[in-house]
């Protein structure tokens, strides 16, 4: 198989970082991205000029597109990018405040956007090539005191849906990688908390509790399926990472089949 070159936000952990090594691993080269190239050291170390470190804040378009440029420059193509960059904010939709907001949105779908943007005319003019969007089990069902994360993952749903639709006549797959719970620092260190409003206590506690019980999936485990995906020729358009995203899902969908249907001469009524 031809070797691979992958473009990679958020290498320094978590997912980015897994996969970063399993594609080095395998002999692909990474351009990996960060905020801070010092976390990138130990893949430099261990792959020398198959990596190139790259520092990278998402949120800045411009750098966005010189990130793509030195890409190509110095490997010249660009087969997979893996959308990886963002972050998690807790808040109940009344605790959340105009910045938390527009700084949740704008790293989670603007960052992800000028990625994708800055990508396509490489991918686009060489026929081929591959964008793996994370998303999230958040990104097709939402829990309380995920609002506006459930938002920015909702958004990249339909742009990467709509995405699918007008690239692949040129070759380029689409992929929504869309993991349950697992043990990265997401939901700790990694993550933003609103003013929490004294009202919202009581489902937060419960929430706390049930948190507690949860079986998290292990990010190294991850790394064969995403190979897997990127090597095939007919990759899904979305795929789950983990036990319990489809049990979870499969009667949420249900239960809004029957709504519309419940519904459906109202609907029809207003034809």
């Amino acid at each position: 198989m031809a070797t691979k070159v992958w473009l990679i936000t958020g290498t320094s952990k978590g997912f980015g970082r897994v996969w970063a090594e399993a594609a080095l691993k395998r002999g692909d080269k990474v351009v990996a991205t960060a905020r801070n190239t010092d976390s990138l050291s130990e893949l430099v170390n261990l792959y020398g000029e198959n990596v190139l470190p790259l520092s990278l804040d998402v949120n800045d378009r411009n750098a966005c597109f010189a990130a793509v440029e030195k890409a190509i420059a110095t490997f010249g193509k660009i087969d997979v990018l893996a959308n990886n960059a963002g972050f998690g904010h807790f808040g109940f939709v009344e605790e959340i405040s105009e910045t938390e907001a527009r700084r949740q949105i704008e790293t989670n779908v603007f960052g992800a956007l000028w990625m994708i943007q800055s990508v396509l005319p490489y991918i686009r003019k060489q026929n081929g090539g591959h964008i793996l969007q994370v998303s999230s089990i958040g990104g097709v069902m939402a829990f309380p005191s995920l609002s506006i994360y459930h938002a920015s993952k909702w958004a990249m749903e339909g742009i990467c849906e709509s995405l699918s639709q007008e690239v692949s006549q040129f070759g380029i797959k689409t992929t929504l990688i869309e993991p349950a719970a697992y043990a990265t620092d997401w939901a700790t260190t990694s993550a933003t908390h609103s003013t929490p409003i004294d009202a919202y206590n009581g489902l937060r506690d419960a929430m706390s509790a049930n948190s507690s019980n949860m079986a998290f999936g292990n990010p190294h485990a991850t790394a064969d399926a995403i190979l897997k995906v990127v090597d095939s020729e007919n990759p899904p358009l979305r795929l789950f990472l983990g036990k319990f995203p489809l049990m979870m899902v499969e009667p949420t969908y249900t239960k809004r089949i029957e709504t519309w249907k419940e519904w459906r001469e109202v609907s029809e009524s207003a034809q």
